[in-house]
C-alpha cells in the first residue's frame, strides 16, 4: 500500500482526536454528577437552583485542558430528549396579526376576510403566507392596489400610494421576516434565562418556525406560557446609585449577617460530624470554601462578592452569581430594604470585565416595572441609522401622538438620568436622557455596532408589530421514560455489537479478527466525530450507530470475498491482498455513495428523531469507509510484514456458496409473479383497511399511558371518550399489555396553553382508575394540522428525490438506461411491498405499525441499503459483461454467473445487518420498534429485489433494446458497458 506512513499518522491523529472529544464528554458529565451530588440533600431531594449555582460557578472556569465548562458543553455527545426526558416544541410565528397591524390604517373590511381565507389555505399549502393573502385579497378586490392598504405615515420613506404591488409585497414580506427574527430573539432570550442545561434552539430553514428542545423539563405548563406569551415592551425610569445608596448599605449589612450565620452553621455541622482536623468553632470559621472547592452561598455573600462595577458604568453582578443574588433578594429580611417600586433587572447581554476577564451582567434598579408609563404599543417605527454628527450607528424611533406626549413628560423629568428599554423583563438598553424630547421622534446612541443598533431597532419594533407564536408541535417525555430508553438503547447496542463481532469472527476465521478490530475503531471514531460536532444521541441515533457498525461489515466483506477469489485463482497471499483491495474499491465506493444520497436526503427532510438517525448514519458512512479501506489494510500489511498468512475460512464456511449455480434469470417471470401478488395483496389491503397514520401525518395529540397491570384497550377507550367529546379517540397497545397509546385530534387547532393543561388533567383523571387499575400519562406529543400536511409533502418529496438521484447516479456510473431503469423499478418494488406489508399486518402485530415520519426514514434507509446491494451486483455484472464481450456466451449465463459470484457477499452482509436489526427489534424499546421492523422487512425485501428483480429487469431492458436494433440476445453485447 502506498503512503503507508502517511495513512498510519492520519489514523493515529484521527483516533487521538476522537478519544479526546469522548473524554471531554465524560468530563462534562462527571461535573454534572458532582453538581447533582452537591445539590442533593440528606432527604435525597435535588435542589435545582443549588445545582445550577454549582454549574454557573464553573461555567467560565478552566475545568479540562484549558477548556471551560461552557466550551465542553458545546462539544459533547449529549443525550436527546427521548433518552433523558424533557420537552420538544415547534413554534410557528403567526403572520396574521402582523399583516393586520400593517394594514391597521385601512378601513377595508376585505383585508380581514382575506387574512382569514389565507389562514385556512395555509393549512394545506406550503406557499408563503403573504402570497396567499395577496391571492385571496385579489379575489375580493381585483382592481385595488395593495399600496392603498399598507401605505401610511409610518412607512412613507418606503411606500406611497403610487408604489407597485410588487414593492408592497416585498415590504410586507420583509416586515414579516423581521417579526420572525424578533420572535426568535425573544424566544432565545427566554430559553437562555429559563435555567435549563443545554437547551437547543434553532430556526427551521424555509419556514417561520422555531424548534425548541428543553432537556429535563417537568413543568410543561410553565414552558407553554413562557414560549407562547406575547412579548411586552416597556420604558421605565432607573434609580441612580445615589438615590438607593442607603438601601445598598442596608443590604450590605444584611449580607454580612447572612455570611456570618452561614459560616457558623457550617462550622457547627463540621463539629457535629466530629471533624478531627478542626477542634473548635473558631478554627472552623477560618474555612472559606466547601469540600467541593467551589464558592457557596455560605462564604460568598458579602456585598463585594455579589456586586461588581459594570464596565459600562453602574452596577453589575458576575454571571455565575445571578441566581445567588435572586435568592438573597427573595429573603423575608431583605424585603423592605429597597423602595416598593424598585425592581432589580438584568441586562440581556453579559459583558466581559476587561480587568478580571470575568463575564458580568449589568444590573439596573428599575422604577415601576409592571406599571410602566410607556409601553411598546405607542411605537410606530424604529430603524438602525447613523448619527449625522459622528457618523456612528444609532437607532431612530418614532411614536404616535399619545406616546409623544408621554415621552415628552418622561424625558423632561429624567434629564441626566437613564430610561430602561425593557423587553420580556430584560433590559436591552438604558440610554441617558440629554434633553426633553418632544414630537415623538428620538435618536438613541451609545457606541453601538451596526449589529447592536439593528438588534435594538428590532426590539423596539416588537411593540409595533406583535408576532404571536403558536405551538404547532409538542412532545413531552418523562425522565423515567428516558431512563428506560437509555437502558434499552445500551442493552440493544451492546448485544448487537457483540452479535456482529461473533458472526464475523466465526465466518472469516482470523481475517474476522481484523475486521472486528476495524469495526471497533470505527465505533470509537464515529462517537468521537459526533462529540466534536456536538451531536445529540437519540434512541434512533443509537439504532443508527449499531446499524452503521452492522452495515460497515459490507466493505470488509467485499474486500474479503475479492481476496478469496484472487487466492482461488492461484495468486500469492501478498498479491491477492493487494488485488482484492483494489478490485473491491469500485463496489465499495458505489455502495457508499448510494447510502450517502439517502443520508443527505434524511438530513434535509427529516426532523427530530429521524434527523438524529440520519446524523449517525451520515458520519458512520465516512468512518466505516476509512476503517474498512485503511485500518484493515494497515493490519493486513502488519501481518504480511511479520510473515504471517491470514485464513479467510472456517471448516463450515469453506464450501458455503462455493460453486453455487442458481438460475436467477431463467426463473425471473416466477419472481415477477410472486412480487406482483404481494403488491396486489397490499394494494387490496390498503384499499380496504388503509394505513394506521401516525400523529405527525394526520395531526392530533398522542399520550402514552402506563397502567399498574394488564389493561384492555376497549376499557381505556370507554373511559377516555369523555375527555375528547365530539372527537374519536384511538387506543392501541404500546410496548406491553400494561401500556397504551391514546390518540385524538380533539381541539387540535386551539393553541392556548390552558387547553393543553386541561386535556392532560382530564386524561390523567380518567385513566386513574380503570376497573381499579390506576394509569398515568408517561409522555405526550402534539402535531398541528399545518405541520402534519407539511410533513406529508416533505416525506413524499424525500422519496421522490431519492428515486431521481439514484437513477441519475446509476446512469452516470454505468452509462446505461437499462441499469438505471432496473434500479428504480427495484426501489419502487421495495417501497410498494413495505407499504403493503404494513397495511396487512397493522393491528395484528403487538406494536405500532403507523405510517409516520420515522417510517419514511426507514423506507429511505432501506432504499439506500437496497441500492447499495443492487449496485454491488451491477458492478459485478458490468465486470463480467466486459470480460465476456467478445465471447459467444449468452447474456443470461453471464449475468447468472455474476449474480452467483456475489451471492456470498450478499448473504453475509444481509445476515450481519438482519442480526443487528433483530436484536434492536427485541431489545431496542417501543419508540423505535415500528421503525426497526420496517428496516428488518426492508433488508429482506431489498436483498430479494436486488437478486430477483433488479438484475432480471436489466436483462429484459437490454433484450428490448437489442431486439429493436435487430440484434440477438444470445451473444453478450459489447455496448453500453463502460468503466
Amino acid at each position: 500500500m502506498k503512503n503507508r506512513l502517511g495513512i498510519l499518522v492520519l489514523f493515529v491523529v484521527f483516533s487521538l482526536i476522537s478519544v479526546y472529544y469522548l473524554v471531554r464528554t465524560w468530563k462534562v458529565n462527571d461535573i454534572r454528577k458532582e453538581a447533582s451530588a452537591y445539590a442533593t440533600g440528606k432527604d435525597g431531594k435535588l435542589d435545582a437552583s443549588k445545582k445550577q449555582r454549582y454549574l454557573d460557578s464553573l461555567w467560565k472556569q478552566d475545568v479540562f485542558l484549558g477548556s471551560t465548562l461552557e466550551e465542553l458543553s458545546k462539544q459533547e455527545l449529549g443525550l436527546g430528549l427521548d433518552l433523558q426526558g424533557g420537552m420538544h416544541v415547534i413554534l410557528e410565528v403567526s403572520p396574521t396579526e402582523i399583516i393586520k397591524t400593517l394594514a391597521k390604517g385601512s378601513r377595508d373590511p376585505r383585508v380581514a376576510i382575506a387574512v382569514d381565507a389565507a389562514k385556512k389555505a395555509a393549512v394545506t399549502s406550503s406557499t408563503n403566507f403573504v402570497d396567499l393573502f395577496v391571492t385571496e385579497y385579489r379575489k375580493l378586490a381585483k382592481d385595488t392596489k395593495l399600496a392603498s392598504i399598507f401605505s401610511n405615515t409610518s412607512n412613507r420613506d418606503v411606500l406611497n400610494l403610487n408604489s407597485s404591488d410588487a414593492e408592497v409585497i416585498r415590504y410586507v414580506k420583509a416586515e414579516v421576516h423581521g417579526a420572525f427574527d424578533r420572535s426568535y430573539k425573544v424566544i432565545q432570550t427566554r430559553v437562555d434565562k429559563f435555567g435549563v442545561a443545554n437547551p437547543n434552539l434553532s430556526k427551521i430553514p424555509g419556514t417561520n418556525r422555531i424548534q425548541v428542545e428543553l432537556p429535563g423539563i417537568d413543568n410543561p405548563e410553565r414552558v407553554r406560557k413562557l414560549l407562547s406569551g406575547a412579548a411586552k415592551l416597556e420604558f421605565c425610569e432607573v434609580y441612580s446609585l445615589q438615590e438607593i445608596n442607603p438601601s445598598m448599605e442596608a443590604l450590605s449589612a444584611l449580607l454580612n449577617k447572612i455570611d456570618l450565620e452561614s459560616k457558623i452553621k457550617s462550622a457547627e455541622n463540621k463539629i457535629a460530624a466530629k471533624d478531627t482536623s478542626k477542634s473548635s468553632l473558631a478554627s472552623a470559621l477560618k474555612t472559606k470554601t466547601d469540600s467541593t472547592g467551589t464558592d457557596s452561598l455560605a462564604n460568598a455573600n458579602s456585598l463585594a462578592n455579589i456586586f461588581v462595577a459594570s464596565p459600562t458604568g453602574g452596577l453589575a453582578v458576575r454571571s455565575k452569581d445571578t441566581s445567588r443574588l435572586n435568592d438573597v433578594l427573595k429573603r423575608p429580611d431583605a424585603q423592605g430594604i429597597f423602595p416598593s417600586n424598585l425592581t432589580f433587572m438584568y441586562d440581556v447581554s453579559p459583558v466581559e470585565n476587561p480587568v478580571t476577564k470575568e463575564e458580568v451582567v449589568p444590573v439596573y434598579a428599575v422604577k415601576d416595572h409592571g406599571n410602566a408609563p410607556i409601553e411598546g404599543d405607542v411605537i410606530t417605527n424604529a430603524k438602525q441609522d447613523y448619527d449625522p454628527m459622528t457618523g456612528k450607528p444609532d437607532v431612530t424611533m418614532q411614536m404616535n401622538a399619545l406616546g409623544a406626549r408621554k415621552w415628552k413628560t418622561m424625558t423632561g423629568a429624567n434629564v441626566g438620568n437613564s430610561i430602561a428599554i425593557i423587553l420580556d423583563n430584560y433590559v436591552y438598553s438604558a440610554p441617558n436622557v440629554n434633553q426633553e424630547i418632544s414630537g415623538g421622534s428620538s435618536s438613541i446612541s451609545g457606541g453601538f455596532s451596526v449589529e447592536q443598533a439593528q438588534d435594538l431597532a428590532n426590539v423596539l419594533k416588537a411593540g409595533k408589530l406583535p408576532a404571536p407564536t403558536n405551538i404547532i408541535e409538542e412532545a413531552t417525555v418523562g425522565a423515567s421514560v428516558g431512563a428506560k430508553a437509555v437502558s434499552a438503547g445500551v442493552l440493544s447496542s451492546l448485544l448487537g455489537l457483540v452479535a456482529v463481532l461473533i458472526f464475523v469472527m466465526v465466518y472469516y476465521s482470523k481475517a474476522g479478527w481484523i475486521a472486528n478490530a476495524a469495526l471497533l475503531v470505527n465505533l470509537i471514531l464515529l462517537l468521537g466525530v459526533m462529540a466534536s460536532f456536538g451531536a445529540t444521541m437519540t434512541l434512533p441515533g443509537i439504532a443508527g450507530l449499531v446499524l452503521s457498525v452492522g452495515m460497515s461489515v459490507d466493505a470488509n466483506v467485499l474486500i474479503y470475498e475479492r481476496i478469496k477469489e484472487e487466492l482461488t485463482s492461484g495468486k500469492s497471499f501478498i498479491t491477492a491482498v493487494g488485488d482484492g483491495f483494489k478490485n473491491a474499491m469500485p463496489s465499495i465506493i458505489d455502495s457508499n455513495v448510494t447510502n450517502l444520497i439517502t443520508a443527505v436526503i434524511l438530513m434535509i427532510f427529516g426532523t427530530g428523531l429521524v434527523k438524529g438517525f440520519a446524523t449517525t448514519l451520515l458520519i458512520g458512512i465516512f468512518t466505516s469507509l476509512f476503517c474498512a479501506v485503511f485500518v484493515s489494510r494497515l493490519l493486513f500489511d502488519y501481518n504480511i510484514k511479520k510473515g504471517k498468512t491470514i485464513n479467510f475460512k472456517t471448516a463450515w464456511t469453506e464450501k458455503l456458496f462455493k460453486d453455487s449455480n442458481i438460475d436467477f434469470i431463467k426463473k425471473r417471470k416466477i419472481f415477477y409473479i410472486i412480487s406482483a401478488a404481494i403488491i396486489l395483496a397490499g394494494a387490496v389491503s390498503i384499499g380496504i383497511r388503509g394505513f394506521g397514520l401516525g400523529v405527525d401525518f394526520k395531526g392530533g395529540r398522542t399520550f402514552v399511558v402506563k397502567f399498574e397491570k394488564t389493561v384492555n384497550t376497549e376499557e381505556v377507550r370507554t373511559v377516555v371518550e369523555g375527555v375528547f367529546p365530539g372527537s374519536n379517540a384511538e387506543v392501541k397497545t404500546y410496548g406491553g399489555f400494561d401500556q397504551v397509546m391514546v390518540t385524538s385530534a380533539f381541539k387540535i387547532d386551539n393553541t392556548e396553553p390552558e387547553v393543553e393543561k386541561q386535556i392532560s388533567a382530564d386524561l390523567n383523571k380518567a385513566v386513574a382508575s380503570v376497573n381499579g387499575n390506576k394509569g398515568k400519562v408517561m409522555s405526550f406529543s402534539k402535531v398541528g394540522a399545518t405541520i402534519a400536511n407539511d410533513t406529508i409533502w416533505s416525506s413524499l418529496k424525500a422519496i421522490l428525490y431519492a428515486l431521481i438521484l439514484t437513477f441519475i447516479y446509476i446512469y452516470i456510473r454505468f452509462r446505461s438506461v437499462a441499469f438505471g431503469f432496473g434500479a428504480v423499478v427495484a426501489l419502487f418494488h421495495d417501497v410498494l411491498v413495505i407499504l403493503g406489508i404494513f397495511s396487512i399486518l397493522n393491528g395484528i402485530l403487538p406494536f405500532s405499525l403507523d405510517i409516520d415520519q420515522a417510517f419514511v426514514g426507514a423506507v429511505l434507509t432501506l432504499m439506500g441499503y437496497s441500492m447499495s446491494d443492487t449496485v454491488v451486483i451491477f458492478d459485478r455484472i458490468r465486470e463480467y459483461l466486459r470480460e465476456k464481450g467478445s465471447s459467444k456466451e449468452p447474456i443470461e449465463t453471464t449475468i447468472n454467473n455474476a449474480l452467483n459470484s456475489t451471492l456470498s457477499r450478499t448473504a453475509v452482509t444481509g445476515v450481519a445487518t438482519l442480526l443487528v436489526l433483530l436484536i434492536l427489534l427485541i431489545f431496542g424499546g417501543e419508540t423505535i420498534r415500528g421503525f426497526i421492523f420496517a428496516m428488518f422487512i426492508g433488508v429482506i425485501v431489498g436483498t430479494y429485489s436486488s437478486l430477483f428483480i433488479a438484475a432480471p429487469i436489466v436483462v429484459d431492458a437490454m433484450q428490448r433494446r437489442l431486439e429493436s436494433d435487430g440484434e440477438s440476445m444470445k451473444a453478450v453485447p459489447s455496448v453500453d458497458i463502460k468503466k
